[in-house]
């Protein structure tokens, strides 16, 4: 659900959010303007857009968008990045129950990261307002993959350990069957798409660090999460890096 502790988990999270959270990629486009047929100039309402990393990718494809974000530092973040380079992009103070949109004025809704922060009963009624007729909601995320070699089956098992309430939060991500009832007989695609980002340890620190269950600098456990975490990439880098490796699902449907 979007309330304000989950609206402000990010906010002292906004630079390592930017630097070190992974794209989406470019097959994800392809799947959805060449397969699926979603019109390029269709103007998107991306919800829970965050820093804009979703963002970014649907307007360096052509489409007009608004980003809907309810943390001001976070917002602020994607209209300071996108802002200049996309005449086509503006940022509204919104939640995902409650954007603020007018009525039937979006072609695309899309979501991702944030999903699963939504109450999903409530942005059903919301986005089925917001849509125009004919209009699709693309809702997206970035899996980790939890056991695809031995450096991810070990970060997995460092969050269980130090992250304070990792087990919640895993708990709260969308299966495919869930997605599958939430769109009901609107579901039309699901795509499947390998990522990988190549980290250094900076990056893997800081990409850990942008999560909101890591324990900050000054909390219980960061320094011994941080030193786990040396320790396992010391354990598994090659030529000083390792792979962070995802499996972006994406979901694609109307709300009839």
């Amino acid at each position: 659900m979007s309330t304000p502790e989950s609206a402000s988990r990010f906010s002292n999270r906004v630079e390592d959010y930017v630097r070190f959270r992974p794209g989406y990629p470019p097959a994800l486009l392809r799947w959805l303007h060449d397969e699926q047929g979603v019109p390029r100039e269709a103007l998107v309402a991306d919800i829970g857009a965050g820093t804009g990393i979703s963002s970014q990718i649907l307007l360096a494809a052509g489409h007009p968008l608004i980003a809907v974000e309810p943390n001001a530092a976070m917002r602020a973040a994607a209209e300071h990045w996108l802002g200049t380079e996309y005449p086509r992009f503006r940022a509204a103070d919104g939640t995902a129950e409650a954007t603020g949109l007018a009525d039937a004025s979006i072609g695309l809704v899309s979501a991702a990261q944030a999903f699963h922060w939504f109450d999903t009963h409530a942005v059903r009624r919301e986005w089925k307002r917001i849509l125009a007729p004919g209009g699709r909601v693309l809702v997206f995320w970035n899996s980790r993959l939890l056991d695809a070699s031995p450096f991810l089956r070990g970060y997995e098992q460092l969050l269980l350990e130090f992250g304070t309430d990792y087990s919640a939060v895993a708990e709260r991500y969308q299966t495919d069957e869930q997605m599958r009832d939430w769109f009901a007989g609107g579901l039309q695609a699901i795509g499947y798409f390998p990522n990988v980002q190549m980290l250094d340890f900076d990056a893997l620190q800081g990409r850990l660090l942008s999560s909101s269950y890591a324990p900050t600098a000054g909390q219980p456990n960061h320094e011994s999460m941080l030193a786990a975490l040396r320790t396992l990439f010391d354990q598994h880098a090659v030529d000083g890096k390792v792979a962070f490796e995802y499996q972006t699902r994406a979901f694609l449907g109307t709300l009839d």
